[in-house]
């Protein structure tokens, strides 16, 4: 039987203390088909349904064990912040990994000497030459092996936005959200409706176009509120429009925010509820929900609210489980999947928005043996594939971005900018929990032989958000 080398498998504990260190084997390591049962991702007669765009077609042709580990996968944008864990998770199974950037901005993933970055044009720059060169880009990738698969796998919304109108063709799998579920990945309007309808305890809500709607709403609202684009990718002007969130704590905050927004984009208005953030991760496959995992976040990046910058893992009580499950099945949602969540001082959980691509603390997924990126590649390649079945880990551990905590005791040094952020935290407490690593912490980005992306990622998280800060 043919072996392949390069897929990794969390078998001791000895070695999965060394994958949360970043470690891989000193060996590759060889699977065979007797390691099935150890390894479900990768099935003896597993099939590509292929036919563009993600669909499968009718006609069924078996894919060797070699020739399904040989695909050729293409990610993208590089940018993301998923971007290091998702490419190693899928060089670990054995995949091709190319990946799509930016032109000229900078990232850690291309410092990676497991993956090579193509540039096309920034949609925020020029939407139809970002398409174009996507397009290029698509038609000029060949497999090393003629006939293995070549899956297109989005790893941030702005990815599944321009992903989503490509025209691809036949020779692609698209390892995202498509039609239907791609309208409601990117639409925050309609998750919140969703989401009601699933059960989910959901803020006050409103969608404005205009300042008069606006003004209306908190009016009627009792302040605060927070304001934030209704789409995860906004468009103005023939370009992705970058929008800012807004809190605002009185009529005069709002009206600023009215002056800054200048009703450029659609916006959704919410009351602003205070808490700590919660996710939910899994993988929807046609049987069910699979590879349950959740995780709390210890310290955002900017205590007004932003992407984590350390969170712990935890498990999911049976009536959250419920929801999200009404929630995805009644969208038809395949494949992986994000639920954000805030719990107020009360305990009560509130829903945020649903992320249908890679999420920032992928690393703290994988720390914990939960390969989603491969998983969702497999059961891209064949719906009837176990990828995830077997996916639990009951390990609760932390999980720390090096840059994000350097940025957070700046957050925290620079002070809140709204008066609706009454609980504003202590600085040199945060210093103290910041220095304060337990042996089994992780770290984002990091692995032994791909060092260069660690540090990369650190300079440029910290050097794109204080000028950031600066604009």
């Amino acid at each position: 039987m043919r072996r392949i080398e390069g897929y990794q498998h969390r078998q001791t504990r000895t070695r999965q203390r060394a994958l949360w260190l970043g470690g891989v084997p000193a060996e590759p390591v060889r699977v065979t088909h007797q390691d099935e049962r150890i390894y479900p991702v990768i099935a003896d007669h597993a099939r590509a349904n292929w036919s563009g765009s993600g669909r499968r077609a009718e006609s069924k042709e078996d894919l060797s064990l070699y020739e399904m580990s040989r695909a050729t996968i293409l990610v993208g944008f590089a940018e993301a912040l998923s971007a290091p864990e998702v490419v190693w998770s899928l060089v670990d199974a054995g995949f091709q990994v190319v990946a799509f950037a930016r032109k000229g901005r900078r990232s850690a993933l291309r410092f990676s000497r497991h993956v090579v970055c193509h540039e096309i044009h920034a949609p925020e720059s020029d939407l139809e030459a970002a398409l174009a060169d996507l397009h290029s880009l698509l038609n000029s990738v060949r497999p090393e092996t003629a006939g293995t698969p070549l899956v297109l796998f989005p790893l941030d919304d702005k990815a599944v936005w321009l992903c989503s109108r490509a025209e691809i063709d036949d020779r692609w799998l698209f390892a995202g959200p498509l039609g239907a579920c791609s309208e409601l990945a990117l639409n925050k309007n309609l998750q919140v409706e969703a989401a009601r309808a699933a059960g989910f305890n959901v803020p006050k809500s409103r969608l404005v176009r205009n300042a008069k709607d606006l003004l209306e709403f908190g009016t009627a609202e009792t302040f605060p509120i927070i304001l934030k684009a209704a789409d995860a990718v906004p468009t103005y002007q023939g370009r992705v429009h970058s929008c800012r969130k807004w809190i605002c704590a009185t009529r005069a905050e709002l009206e600023r925010a009215i002056d800054e927004w200048k009703e450029r984009v659609p916006l959704l208005a919410q009351t602003f509820i205070t808490g700590v953030g919660e996710g939910v991760f899994g993988l929807a496959a046609p049987d069910g929900i699979r590879a349950w995992s959740g995780h709390r976040r210890v310290r955002m990046m900017n205590p007004q609210g932003s992407g984590s910058s350390a969170c712990v893992s935890q498990s999911i009580p049976d009536e959250l489980r419920s929801h999200a499950e009404a929630f995805l099945t009644k969208a038809g949602w395949r494949g992986l999947f994000m639920i954000e969540l805030l719990r107020d001082d009360s305990g009560k959980l509130w829903f945020v928005e649903l992320n249908g691509r890679t999420w920032g603390s992928m690393a703290l997924c994988r720390r914990q043996g939960l390969e989603y990126p491969a998983w969702q590649v497999e059961l891209t390649m064949d719906e009837r594939s176990p990828a995830g079945s077997a996916g639990h880990s009951p390990m609760t551990i932390v999980c720390r971005h090096a840059g994000r905590e350097f940025m957070h005791l700046l957050f925290v040094l620079k002070g809140a900018r709204s008066s609706a952020l009454r609980q504003w935290p202590s600085f040199w407490k945060t210093v103290a929990d910041i220095a304060r690593i337990h042996p089994g912490d992780g770290l984002y980005n990091w692995r032994r032989d791909d060092p260069k992306v660690f540090l990369a990622d650190f300079y440029y998280t910290v050097h794109d958000n204080v000028f950031k800060s600066r604009n």
